[in-house]
């Protein structure tokens, strides 16, 4: 089994227990779109701690991916995000905090 194969077997298996109804194709589609950093342990995982990494999903992803504009409901939306996915849950998949905030914009066509 390749090494993709098993992260998105992983990726799947934490979607289904966190409850979060993500899209199995958009879950897909997300993990191949970000590349190498699915590999890296650190990079892999989104710190909803740390206020400067969810500067930069905004800046990176929300802003300059799916083209959103500036304002409150960005913040809002990875709050919520961060929420969906539990504070005690160290395992934040970057691939699946971007899938559902890809979701709760409506922009799986960029994925498509």
């Amino acid at each position: 089994m390749s090494q993709l194969t098993e992260l998105l077997e992983k990726f799947h298996a934490e979607n289904d227990s966190l409850g979060l109804g993500l899209d199995g194709g958009l879950i897909e589609a997300v993990a191949k779109g970000l590349g190498p950093s699915i590999y890296n342990d650190d990079a892999s995982r989104v710190s909803c701690s740390d206020q400067s990494e969810l500067d930069r999903v905004k800046t990176n992803f929300l802003i300059g991916k799916l083209g959103l504009s500036d304002g409150p409901e960005l913040d809002e939306a990875l709050k919520s995000v961060c929420e969906a996915m539990g504070s005690s849950n160290r395992n934040k998949y970057r691939v699946l905090f971007y899938a559902a905030l890809v979701q709760k914009f409506g922009k799986q066509s960029l994925y498509a």
